[in-house]
């Protein structure tokens, strides 16, 4: 990803709401699964860790996110973490418009 893209995504992001936060459990097989559910919809989300409780840093749960589930990650900043995963089924009828 280009750092035009990332800022483009970033712009996106502002308006997000944190879809789920990482508290004292941490990153359960369930939470990768909503954020593989949420991202397959929406391609771009936001999510957050509750730096108080949380036992990883938001670097830490990022980068295993993202691993786990196959998306970049656009940024960390505090608590927040914005993702983003391409989803061809989303961009079926942008395709069919061009032609």
């Amino acid at each position: 990803m280009t750092s035009k893209q990332r800022a483009i995504l970033r712009g996106q992001a502002n308006s997000l709401e944190p879809l789920f936060q990482i508290g004292k459990g941490g990153i359960s097989d369930a939470f990768i699964k909503q954020a593989e559910d949420a991202l397959y919809k929406r391609e771009l989300i936001k999510l957050k860790v509750l730096l108080e409780t949380s036992p990883i840093t938001p670097r830490q749960a990022a980068d295993e996110i993202a691993e786990r589930t196959g998306a970049e990650v656009v940024q960390v900043v505090g608590g927040s973490m914005v993702f983003y995963k391409y989803n061809p089924e989303l961009h079926k009828d942008e395709k069919k418009k061009k032609k």
